[in-house]
């Protein structure tokens, strides 16, 4: 009986710390059935961006990136006011680096290149962090 019970035990405490080390991102989710490439796979919009600790979103509010299953992207970003808009968009592809810790994008536009440290990810948040720069964009699907 003293077996079973300590093989029970032992079992229940591998689970545990499997589950606990489940978190690949600063801000989670601490667990999901959904893999990274499902919660990435989406059209984003970004919901809040800062940038030095300073609330930057309005400068970021009329961009929208589409992940495609199959790994391609489309960025587009529309500039200006009611009378005079300018619309930039790109195409390209994106990839998970570091055992998905970072995704890459790598577009049409080598302007629009960027790696981006990822500190949030589920199925209706994409956050991510510049490479090489304090710009944080808190990303949401789009309307």
């Amino acid at each position: 009986m003293k077996t079973i019970k300590f093989k029970f035990f032992s079992a229940l405490m591998i689970c545990g710390l499997v589950l606990a080390s489940c978190t690949k991102y600063e801000y989670g989710p601490e667990f999901t059935l959904l893999t990274k490439k499902q919660r990435v796979t989406n059209s984003w919009e970004v919901d809040r961006a800062y940038e030095d600790g300073n609330d930057v979103t309005s400068s970021y509010d009329e961009y929208d990136l589409v992940l495609n299953k199959d790994q391609s992207a489309r960025l587009t970003a529309t500039y200006g006011n009611s009378g005079t808009q300018v619309i930039f968009q790109t195409d390209g592809t994106w990839e998970f680096l570091d055992k998905g810790a970072q995704l890459y994008l790598d577009m049409e536009n080598d302007d629009a290149d960027q790696t981006f440290f990822i500190l949030r990810l589920t199925d209706d948040e994409l956050w991510l962090r510049e490479k090489g720069d304090d710009l944080e964009l808190h990303l949401k699907p789009s309307r």
